[in-house]
């Protein structure tokens, strides 16, 4: 079965997604959830559904990121997965490890990609008046926030919206889109998955 790794930095609701959908429908096993925060309650969310976890914390290497990462690569490749899953894994992966993974790295960011790469991407989508927002599984490059293109899923941005109630909006579509499109990539379905609150309006990448 395919064997699929979690990396996380926070409460891991798009992890806990994953591992929901994988344990209903039996596509993948979830062999590991890692964290670079110990504290992170994802991991105890991990454990109590009776996945291995670990916790390497990137602080205690003082900003040596290819130090950091080669504990990471150890940790991962002791358990060997098909596919790494970045669930809200909020440190910036160095071209060599990126590399390292062909095309085996998913990553889900909380905007219509090409739009707003890096953070802060609810306030971004609102200030240019966008009429929708949402989030974007691809795969990861070592480019930051770029790749292929595996699915995407929207909603509208509302004329009273902060960027608080519009990332409330769109969580529960990540944790629709990301499980979805993880199915489809294990299948070796590549061709992406648009996924819409409003029926009226159809998805076009990079909206």
């Amino acid at each position: 079965m395919t064997r699929i790794a979690i990396l996380i930095s926070g409460g891991g609701s798009n992890m806990a997604a994953l591992l929901r959908h994988m344990k209903t429908r039996g596509y993948a096993e979830p062999v590991l959830v890692a964290s670079n925060r110990p504290a992170a309650k994802g991991l105890a969310l991990a454990n109590a559904a009776g996945v291995e976890t670990a916790a390497i914390d990137h602080t205690a290497f003082n900003g040596d990121r290819e130090a950091f990462e080669a504990v990471l690569t150890k940790t991962l490749r002791s358990i060997e997965p098909d596919f790494i899953c970045l669930a809200g894994f909020m440190r910036v992966l160095t071209a060599s490890f990126v590399e390292a993974w062909p095309n085996q790295i998913l990553n889900i960011h909380p905007s219509l990609l090409p739009k707003y790469k890096g953070l802060n991407t609810h306030a971004r989508a609102i200030d240019a008046g966008d009429s929708h927002a949402g989030c974007t599984v691809h795969r990861v490059t070592s480019n930051l926030d770029d790749g292929p293109i595996l699915g995407q899923a929207q909603v509208p941005v509302n004329p009273d919206d902060t960027p608080q109630t519009l990332a409330a909006r769109i969580l529960p579509m990540e944790h629709q889109l990301y499980p979805a499109v993880l199915e489809r990539v294990v299948s070796g379905e590549n061709a992406p998955l648009f996924l819409s609150l409003d029926k009226n309006t159809p998805m076009k990448a990079g909206r």
